[in-house]
């Protein structure tokens, strides 16, 4: 007999293995059934499901793209507008230009055409000019032939200088050759006499032998106003007629003496 004493063991008996595996596959076909009476009373129960379609979000680069290529149309459109303004510049400029070059030929044709209007307007008067000088020198002419002048040639010499001036331009404080003023065409026509007078009107009022109107003679110096203080001079050529360089409308001419009396005459020669 054994020294140990049988101590009875106080844990339950094993459940056999049977058992435990009817009792698991009763309690799992209980809550099988539950959960299943769970789900389609829920699913009869809920709403209906709206589904959503989330869109995809753009790229950093996408947007970038995107923004480059507004920039560019923009861009572009901006240049095609001002191609379009500078175009119709150009056209604008082209018209004007056009219009400005004919007005400048116009122009430029009636000035030609006024030019050689008053071109043979100017020959015309010239040629009138040189007429009427010839038939005042031939006027002259006769009026030296019959004039009573010295026995003295110097005299002639004058009046033939003279003759030779008629027609010249009258300038004020003119000695020649052209235009003269009147105390200049005396001065000049004593000097072919060898004769220097002074310059003025004044002066050669006072130069020589002071005569009476009533004796004159051809290449007697005549005045107007007093003596010493005259403001005109001419030379008598004879027969009531007397030449100066008058005024700047008429020049050098000849005159009746009477239509213009001297104040005074000098006699030099």
């Amino acid at each position: 007999m054994s020294h140990t004493a049988h101590i009875p063991s106080h844990r339950k008996p094993r459940r056999s293995a049977s058992k435990m595996a009817l009792r698991a596959g009763v309690t799992g076909g209980v809550l099988s059934t539950l959960a299943v009476a769970g789900a389609s009373g829920a699913a009869s129960a809920a709403e209906p499901v709206t589904q959503t379609i989330e869109l995809p979000t753009l790229t950093t680069d996408l947007s970038s793209q995107v923004a480059q290529s507004a920039d560019a149309t923009q861009q572009a459109a901006a240049n095609y507008q001002l191609q379009a303004e500078r175009d119709e510049a150009f056209a604008n400029a082209a018209k004007q230009a056009k219009k400005d070059q004919a007005t400048a030929e116009k122009k430029a044709e009636a000035k030609k055409k006024a030019e050689a209007a008053a071109k043979a307007k100017a020959e015309r008067e010239a040629a009138e000019q040189a007429s009427s000088r010839s038939s005042v020198r031939t006027t002259l002419s006769t009026a030296s032939t019959n004039a009573v002048a010295p026995a003295s040639g110097s005299v002639g010499g004058v009046l033939s200088f003279l003759q030779s001036q008629v027609g010249d331009a009258y300038v004020m404080g003119g000695t020649g050759p052209n235009s003269w003023d009147c105390s200049g065409l005396v001065q000049a026509a004593f000097k072919q006499a060898g004769v220097d007078l002074p310059r003025t009107s004044q002066e050669q009022s006072t130069a020589g032998t002071s005569i009476p109107l009533s004796s004159i003679q051809a290449g007697d110096i005549l005045y107007w106003g007093g003596a010493g203080s005259a403001y005109h001079v001419g030379v008598y050529i004879g027969n009531g007629q007397y030449l100066d360089a008058a005024n700047p409308s008429k020049g050098v001419v000849i005159q009746d003496l009477s239509g213009y009396p001297a104040s005074g005459a000098v006699r030099v020669l």
